[in-house]
């Protein structure tokens, strides 16, 4: 008897060739059909996981990773900014982006809609994080701007910025185009024409930029309103290929003058600027930005996408945005060496050789040769000398010029957030057929910029047309309201100081909107709905541990860390001196430090108020309706995914024991569904959205949340048959189709499951 029982419990793989059925009998052909079956069941899993990541990076990688880091690196020491931005990432950018990414797996709600579930107190949390994508979408679309600026320019070819302009219908010369590189005069005179201060030409739109304005929000229009999807593989290309592109000018630009320098500079580190403040709050806020925390877009997101890799896909998004970062730092560190190496002195020299040579072509006239002695003299008596000449040959030798400074220049002479377009404008310069790297890389760049664009504004159409029910039959008026009403609002940061208004909005506002934001969150789930008991929903839920490091981040390193940024900028505008701007000097063709106004200062103060505004005001609103805001239900059975409707079907329970025997657990499934009863809908909430979570809303979590547990291969071969049994005709799958009705199984079995806890 132990022997035919060990016989009866050995594989196919382990019983002797005599034991086996021949293989072109019918007994073999289920077998095989069987093992085609969880192969395409692993393939399937496995490919929608992978889809799932590279969604998640391409969705929250935007812009900022090329043009915000670097100049925000560049401003505060390089490598002691890359070191503090490290440390705040990696204690509390991930914990904070694991957080918002499990619970939109967990709930499948809006940004919204998952607030006013597990806190109903912070349920206007959801509303400010609205706001603040409002904001961000309306300096990102600036950004677009300059970028569709810049490809308009890239189409000639002579590159406008490769040298200085030729100054038509004017008497005099415009020399101070030789104090400084003809990329930077290209982005303040032409690009932005900025004026002197942040108070000057708000009343004056730029033309170019407008028109490059109305284009992005039209275009964004277009795909919003009629729902056009965007495929998987634009998305990766908006993120890898500009990347790959990056990568070819970092190999171009290890090779030019000052490249040594430029490298030490990026992975020194002074630790005397560790204990600048301001660079603390400068790489907390944008830890919180470049991982679009707080804003309601990353939970958004996760409440569609499949699969349950909720921890790789946090750590794919960090490190992808982290190197895509030091790609554009490095690339940019490395042009602005160069141009140190080549200012001053080097640049007079160079300058000189190029008349000479011009002069022997018969380019130039005789009248064009410089003095002899000019080498020996100082470097402003080269323009000096250049002032002296007529006014024809004046403007051939501007025009003529080398691209560098007169005035020697040092690596810090630009601190602005126009840094990356002036570098990479000369990057592309550097690379052989220049205008057409400049073409794909500004195109790149418009992409990724729409990309981030659209993400933004997923963020606010996608919450109202959940919370407004008027919006449901007509999907596209929201849309079409939002994007003119982005362009209406926009329109401010096209102006001849629209520059300036943007580093108000970048440097202030929005960093400490967010920190505030993100606070709220995290003390919502860490202390009010509690850790522990997200820890335990979670592996009864979607029946997977989080990782223990995870909760004690939550409840004692990121608040703390989160609170220590928001004192530093709230200090940062109220301490005696006033925070500063980079403007631009015209007569002196140079970057100056300009002081925010009282009157500037105090419209940051009541945006700042009116972004967070719907937290406060949502428990008052709650306290004016209702007598009793208070739910007298516990907290966790307001949760959408507790309870079924009594119409929603009941289907069989995906065992969650592989290793039990396939009759046992036939027999207990079928125990499990007759004696079990219908839910009724949940009693009344504080609100009236949490009416219905009883039946619509619980339908749409049960579903959504599917999506996430997948079923065990091993007991696939034994569970068809069972489903097949069981099942109506029209629920009965094939083997084939297995890999993609799995979800259905598992969003079933979860409401029904014998074993599992309830959370008390």
């Amino acid at each position: 008897m132990d022997f035919l029982e060990e016989r009866t419990n050995m594989s196919e793989e382990e019983l002797p060739e005599h034991l086996l059925p021949p293989k072109d009998t019918p007994l073999s052909r289920p077998v095989a059909k069987e093992k085609q079956a969880t192969k395409t069941q692993t393939f399937f899993s496995k490919t929608k996981k992978n889809e799932s990541i590279l969604m998640q990076i391409a969705f929250s990688v935007g812009v900022g990773s090329v043009w915000r880091f670097p100049y925000l690196c560049h401003r505060n020491g390089g490598g002691s900014f890359i070191l503090i931005y490290l440390l705040m990432l990696v204690f509390v950018g991930i914990p904070l982006l694991h957080m918002e990414m499990v619970l939109g797996q967990w709930l499948r709600l809006d940004s919204i809609q998952i607030w006013k579930s597990l806190v109903p107190y912070l349920g206007g949390v959801g509303y400010a994080s609205m706001l603040v994508c409002i904001w961000t979408s309306l300096y990102n679309s600036a950004i677009v701007s300059w970028s569709l600026s810049y490809l308009g320019h890239s189409f000639s070819h002579h590159l406008s910025w490769s040298h200085c302009p030729l100054v038509q219908n004017s008497n005099d010369t415009d020399l101070s185009c030789l104090l400084t590189v003809p990329h930077q005069y290209f982005w303040y005179h032409t690009t932005l024409h900025a004026s002197g201060s942040i108070e000057e030409g708000v009343e004056a739109l730029v033309v170019n930029l407008s028109l490059g304005m109305f284009a992005a929000w039209f275009f964004l229009c277009i795909i919003m309103a009629t729902g056009l999807k965007v495929s998987m593989l634009m998305l990766i290309s908006s993120v890898f290929f500009p990347s790959i592109v990056i990568f070819c000018l970092l190999t171009r630009c290890l090779f030019l003058e000052g490249a040594g320098a430029s490298l030490k500079r990026v992975v020194t580190t002074e630790f005397s600027a560790l204990a600048s403040l301001d660079l603390w709050r400068q790489a907390g806020g944008h830890v919180l930005y470049s991982l679009s925390l707080g804003m309601g877009t990353v939970i958004t997101f996760a409440s569609k996408v499949r699969g349950n890799s909720s921890i790789q896909m946090t750590l794919w998004v960090a490190l992808v945005d982290l190197v895509i970062s030091l790609l554009a730092t490095t690339v940019i560190f490395l042009v602005l060496g160069f141009w140190a190496s080549t200012s001053g002195h080097t640049c007079v020299e160079r300058s000189v050789s190029k008349l000479m040579t011009l002069i022997a072509k018969g380019v130039l006239p005789q009248g064009a040769t410089p003095p002899e002695d000019i080498l020996l003299r100082p470097n402003l008596e080269y323009l000096a000398w250049i002032d002296q000449l007529p006014q024809h040959l004046q403007h051939q030798i501007v025009h003529f010029s080398p691209p560098c400074s007169i005035k020697a220049q040092k690596e810090t002479f630009m601190d602005g957030p126009g840094l990356a377009f002036v570098a990479f404008s000369q990057a592309v310069l550097l690379v052989p057929g220049a205008p057409f790297w400049t073409i794909i890389f500004f195109l790149a760049l418009v992409v990724m910029g729409m990309d981030t664009l659209l993400k933004i504004s997923e963020g606010i159409v996608h919450p109202l047309r959940i919370a407004m029910p008027a919006f449901q039959n007509h999907p596209w008026l929201l849309s079409v309201v939002t994007c003119l009403g982005g362009f209406l609002g926009s329109l401010i940061f096209t102006s001849h100081s629209g520059n300036y208004v943007l580093c108000l909005f970048d440097d202030h506002l929005v960093p400490l909107t967010l920190v505030i934001i993100v606070i709220f969150q995290n003390v919502a789930l860490a202390w009010i709905y509690g850790a522990k008991r997200f820890k335990e929903e979670m592996f009864n839920e979607l029946a997977h541990l989080l990782c223990p490091i995870f909760p004690f981040l939550w409840c004692y390193v990121t608040l703390p860390g989160l609170l220590a940024v928001l004192i530093l900028g709230l200090t940062q505008l109220h301490q005696r001196v006033p925070s500063y701007y980079i403007a631009w000097n015209t007569s002196a063709s140079q970057e100056v430090k300009q002081p925010y106004l009282e009157n500037t200062l105090a419209w940051l103060s009541f945006l700042t108020v009116l972004s967070l505004l719907p937290i406060p005001a949502h428990p008052v609103q709650q306290w004016w309706y209702y007598e009793d805001p208070i739910n007298p239900e516990p907290l966790e059975k307001q949760l959408p995914f507790k309870k079924l409707p009594p119409d929603s079907p009941k289907s069989l329970q995906w065992p969650k024991h592989p290793l039990k025997n396939a009759s046992f657990v036939a027999q207990e499934k079928i125990s499990t569904v007759s004696s079990r009863g219908f839910s009724k809908p949940l009693s009344r909430g504080p609100n009236p959205e949490s009416w219905q979570l009883g039946s619509a809303t619980s339908r749409q979590g049960s579903q959504a949340s599917s999506w996430f547990s997948l079923p065990y291969v091993s007991s696939l071969t034994s569970e068809l048959s069972i489903r097949s049994v069981n099942l109506p005709p029209s629920r009965q799958v094939s083997p084939a189709s297995t890999g993609a009705d799995s979800s259905n199984f598992s969003g079933d079995s979860r409401q029904g499951n014998p074993h599992s806890k309830s959370v008390q």
